[in-house]
């Protein structure tokens, strides 16, 4: 998902990192919160805190932690990692503004396994009902979750049929190719009145030869002759 965080930090999101609770902001929810790495990374990049911050990641007493957590971090607007509950809150927010009159826009990323949550489904027959048009759902579509294919744990499919059943305006794209990935998240709404889903259709582990398509890559972390090598293919000198 890092080529989707990439396009949102990089012009699509209205954020402003001097400012983090600026109350026009659009608000991003990461519900995938177990990959939280590439967000801090996103937000450290677009100046919300310092890179040096990135060293201790993930270690005891870090400030960040191996789940997103947004105590202490600017940028983040929410803890998540507990699957599921990253929409239901989005689509709180999203009803929020929308009564408030307000123009911030409020966008969730969600991992395809996370889907197999009640919670979502739940969401997504509340969000077309409300109207909810300053909503957009990102689906990492990498077919891989825990302990198997999406397809082998609990098969989605027809998956964008679904959510265009319950009322959203759905596109699919190629969720590395940064031209789609612009395209999708720039003319919002998709459709007056209706919230936006865009299913991005991705590589876990792309650009890594033995990483790509691998179940292993979605709990280990590389050593460091893996990381090197990893590195390395993805062009990576420093």
């Amino acid at each position: 998902m890092a080529d989707l965080l990439a396009v949102l930090y990089n012009g699509i999101l209205r954020v402003d990192p001097k400012r983090p609770d600026w109350a026009e902001r659009d608000r991003f929810i990461l519900s995938k919160g177990h990959a939280c790495a590439a967000l801090y990374v996103a937000l450290a990049e677009r100046g919300f805190f310092p890179d040096s911050w990135l060293d201790d990641f993930y270690q005891d007493g870090a400030r960040l932690a191996g789940h997103a957590t947004h105590v202490g971090v600017p940028g983040v607007e929410i803890s998540t990692g507990s699957l599921g509950h990253g929409l239901p809150i989005a689509c709180g927010m999203a009803l929020a503004a929308k009564r408030n009159r307000e123009l911030h826009r409020v966008f969730v990323m969600l991992s395809d396994g996370e889907c197999d949550e009640g919670s979502n489904w739940e969401a997504a027959l509340f969000a077309p009902h409300h109207r909810l048009d300053n909503l957009v759902v990102i689906i990492d579509y990498n077919k891989i979750q825990s302990l198997g294919t999406v397809k082998e744990v609990l098969d989605l499919e027809p998956f964008a049929d679904k959510w265009r059943a319950f009322g959203w305006a759905v596109q699919e794209i190629d969720g590395h190719n940064v031209g789609q990935i612009e395209q999708a998240l720039t003319d919002l709404p998709a459709k007056a009145d209706k919230p936006t889903c865009v299913i991005a259709h991705t590589i876990k582990g792309k650009g890594v030869s033995f990483m790509e398509h691998k179940l292993l890559w979605h709990y280990r972390s590389p050593n460091s002759e893996e990381m090197t090598g990893a590195m390395s293919e993805l062009g990576v000198t420093e």
